[in-house]
């Protein structure tokens, strides 16, 4: 409930005319609570957390659902516990660190009838949904086509970031997974499986590289250093950077994001939402690039690599 993320999905239960009925965060200092579930009951010690509610679902007044906004190496036992609990699992992205552990979980569902969702955000911003339906209906004429993609995607981070978990590659995935899992998502989703990948950087602060999909060539830049933060941005004192261009045209999508988890609770709600199957692309991808060995600027690599 500290963390960034977590208020986006307290306001999605508001909104969506749920309640939030217990909350477990070793942080104890979570007033933002109070702007939305006073009532509900608070645990910073997870054993206590789980007696109550293992308590709940023995009186029968069990979670239907379990949101999850811890740190990602934490995400799959979380949603183990969940699913354990008889509960359905909302997971902030990426879902799991591994593709073998979404192996795992599809068995435990099976076993618990029970459901795990993704927040895959962007498929549901309306300039990405536009985006692929235009995508697809070139695809419908020339369905060999493929397009020149750049993603360019900087967020600055102070030096906090690499002293907490984010900067800890065990835990977070490292730049590729913490800050793009989802443009990978949204990028296959709308141009295709993986055919191939390289990475030309790849270090702490920044990550690059190429990403062939069945219907686009990506040159991708990732990164969390100001320093890379072209001069236009940094004569108006931005401290972040996004853009995505197909075949040279800019996809604008700055706006738009405030109301994407709500709208994602109401998709999840009403019988839709992103599962295992859908979230598995991303995590192969970002696993691929954690664990490639860089090429160096060799080749078509992004022009962001030479700052």
């Amino acid at each position: 409930m500290a963390g960034y993320i977590a208020p986006r999905h307290l306001r999605a239960i508001k909104e969506t005319g749920h309640n939030l009925a217990c909350a477990l965060d070793p942080y104890d200092g979570v007033g933002i609570m109070d702007s939305y579930f006073p009532q509900a009951d608070f645990f910073t010690e997870f054993e206590r957390f789980d007696r109550h509610v293992d308590k709940l679902r023995r009186k029968g007044e069990g979670l239907d659902f379990i949101s999850i906004c811890s740190p990602n190496y934490l995400h799959d036992s979380h949603i183990r516990f969940g699913l354990r609990s008889q509960a359905h699992v909302i997971c902030e992205k990426p879902l799991v660190l591994n593709p073998w552990n979404i192996d795992a979980l599809e068995i435990l569902e099976q076993e618990t009838q029970r459901r795990v969702y993704n927040i895959l955000q962007l498929r549901l911003h309306k300039s990405i949904v536009a985006l692929r339906e235009r995508i697809l209906n070139l695809l419908k004429e020339d369905p060999r086509r493929v397009f020149d993609v750049d993603l360019t995607y900087i967020t600055s981070r102070g030096k906090w970031y690499f002293i907490s978990w984010k900067g800890d590659i065990s835990k977070s995935g490292g730049v590729a997974t913490n800050i793009g899992v989802h443009f990978f998502d949204m990028l296959s989703w709308i141009f295709g499986a993986v055919r191939s990948s390289q990475v030309h950087v790849l270090n702490a602060q920044s990550a690059s590289g190429i990403l062939e999909l069945q219907n686009a060539r990506v040159r991708w830049f990732l990164s969390v250093d100001a320093q890379n933060l072209p001069k236009e941005a940094q004569e108006q004192n931005k401290r972040t950077y996004r853009l995505i261009s197909v075949n040279g045209e800019s996809v604008e999508f700055s706006e738009g994001f405030t109301d994407l988890h709500t709208e994602s609770y109401r998709d999840i709600l009403n019988g839709g939402g992103f599962g295992l199957k859908e979230a598995r692309n991303s995590i192969q991808i970002v696993h691929q690039i954690r664990n490639s060995e860089p090429l160096g600027l060799v080749g078509d690599y992004h022009p962001f690599c030479k700052i």
